[in-house]
């Protein structure tokens, strides 16, 4: 059986899909924070349970073969609205986990961290960096994350056996939908405004990477040979894109649908811009990222001419707009009391 931590989320929730139907047993620890919504069409073949992973119950390692760990913050706005949270959620909740895991001989564990560790601000020399490449994260949740990759590497030993994905910018539809990630917000604006507006000039690179092919990886990092994938970390993209580009890629998939314009605007340069490399995976375990941009912007504009994530201004599309509301509804409710 496996364990998904954070598995109701934007790509926990695919990642069940896809286990499920290769035919694993698949047990998900979620808080819940968005909702359980993204797991309503599987609930009869899952093993759900509402828990925080920083006071989790360690009977829910009973049984585990392996774990995919992907609970915690997951953008930028989200770790600079609470650093302190960020920082528990992401770095020492990785930490407490994993040591829970080596206690209960579960050796494979797969830690969904991210190729923002890799930005150097668009000042910075442009360079393609890999897994050996110095990094020196700048803002929370890069650090986060990186200070997690830390923790895990060092209980690296033959009884515990992590392995580290540093996604590129995730893309594509989601039962638990997203609307503040690049590729889906150009996607939305279409949709919303006909016009696709691209700050900083469009010129910061970033890696990308479609949801689905996100969790291919983990199946494959499970399928892997142990002596192959643990201790080891992999840059997990489809390949590297100016934000420009990816504009014009998203016109062009909905050429189809409807005219849509491109506005770029010029200021700051403060945007994170970086570019990655995934020589490495593909080497060690065979693992190819198959889903493009334009297949996924068509992809996610069928689910909303479907009337699916079509309510734009709905805040759990967008995780700082959820999260500010959350905060906001448990600080009233403290002042009032019980509604009824």
């Amino acid at each position: 059986m496996i364990l998904i931590t954070g598995g109701a989320g934007y790509i926990g929730a695919v990642t069940v899909l896809e286990l499920l139907d290769k035919g694993y047993a698949v047990r998900v620890l979620d808080k819940f924070l968005y909702g359980d919504y993204p797991l309503e069409d599987v609930r009869s073949r899952v093993q759900c349970v509402q828990g925080d992973i920083l006071n989790m119950d360690t009977a829910l390692l009973e049984d585990i073969d392996a774990v995919i760990h992907l609970a915690g913050l997951s953008n930028d706005p989200t770790a600079e609205f609470n650093p302190a949270a960020n920082r528990k959620l992401n770095t020492e909740a990785t930490g407490n986990l994993a040591e829970h895991c080596k206690s209960s001989g579960i050796k494979r564990f797969i830690f969904g961290s991210s190729c923002s560790v890799y930005d150097k601000g668009m000042m910075a020399e442009d360079t393609i960096q890999d897994e050996n490449s110095a990094v020196e994260p700048r803002a929370a949740y890069a650090t986060s994350k990186y200070a997690a990759e830390q923790i895990l590497l060092s209980m690296t030993d033959k009884y515990f056996q992590p392995t580290i994905l540093r996604q590129g910018t995730v893309y594509g539809w989601s039962p638990r939908m997203r609307y503040d990630l690049v590729v889906n917000t150009f996607v939305r604006s279409a949709f919303e405004n006909k016009k696709l507006t691209v700050h900083c000039g469009g010129e910061m690179w970033r890696p990308l990477v479609d949801v689905v092919d996100v969790a291919r990886c983990y199946l494959a990092c499970l399928q892997a040979d142990l002596d192959k994938v643990g201790g080891e970390i992999f840059n997990l993209a489809n390949r590297n894109y100016r934000i420009l580009e990816l504009a014009h890629r998203v016109k062009k998939a909905l050429e189809d649908t409807m005219q849509v314009d491109i506005e770029v605007e010029y200021g700051s340069r403060t945007a994170r811009d970086y570019r990655v490399s995934t020589e490495k995976i593909s080497r060690v375990i065979g693992f190819r990222p198959q889903r493009d941009v334009t297949e996924s912007a068509r992809g996610i504009a069928e689910k909303i001419q479907a009337g699916i994530n079509a309510d734009f201004h709905n805040p759990r599309y967008y995780n700082i707009l959820w999260l500010e509301l959350m905060v906001e509804m448990e600080q009233h409710l403290k002042r009032i009391g019980n509604i009824f």
